[in-house]
């Protein structure tokens, strides 16, 4: 593709190797000093975890302006709500079912266990689905562009009176 030049790479690299670091540390799939699992870390944590790294990183460098300076594609926010969807369901997916308090006081420690852990293969499957989906449809944005407003001056004035 030719709109996914060099900036492209470097920072879809960056974002993946900075999304790695941010859900990896505090779930303890990275062993740390600072956090610890209640449970061991299961197959499908770290499968969430390496697959929804790269889709997060690729989804970060479409958010890259590839324009010239005062130029903006009229599209470049949208898909955001579903991207940060997708990372906070990677995040539930790949973290200790007892260690995320808000389950904890809502379904206790046994509903913890016993009701949020064997949803978090689903939870993990519909974040990468959904990150997926969004970084497809963001490329496609980004390589078709809209034709009617694919660059907007961000140095744009009201129009004077008649």
């Amino acid at each position: 593709m030719a709109t996914l030049d060099r900036r492209f790479w470097l920072v879809a690299m960056g974002g993946t190797l900075l999304t790695l670091l941010v859900l990896g540390i505090p779930t303890a799939v990275i062993p740390n000093p600072f956090f610890v699992r209640m449970t061991p870390t299961e197959p499908f944590n770290v499968v969430v975890w390496l697959a929804s790294a790269p889709l997060m990183g690729a989804l970060l460098a479409t958010y890259v302006s590839r324009g010239p300076v005062g130029h903006r594609d009229a599209h470049s926010e949208q898909g955001g709500g579903r991207a940060s969807v997708g990372g906070i369901a990677a995040f539930l997916a790949i973290g200790c079912p007892i260690c995320n308090k808000i389950v904890v006081a809502v379904l206790g420690v046994s509903g913890a266990l016993n009701v949020f852990a064997p949803l978090q293969p689903i939870i993990g499957a519909a974040s990468i689905a959904l990150l997926a989906v969004t970084l497809v449809w963001r490329l496609r944005m980004r390589v078709r562009g809209c034709t009617r407003c694919s660059t907007i001056s961000t140095t744009w004035t009201a129009p004077g009176p008649a």
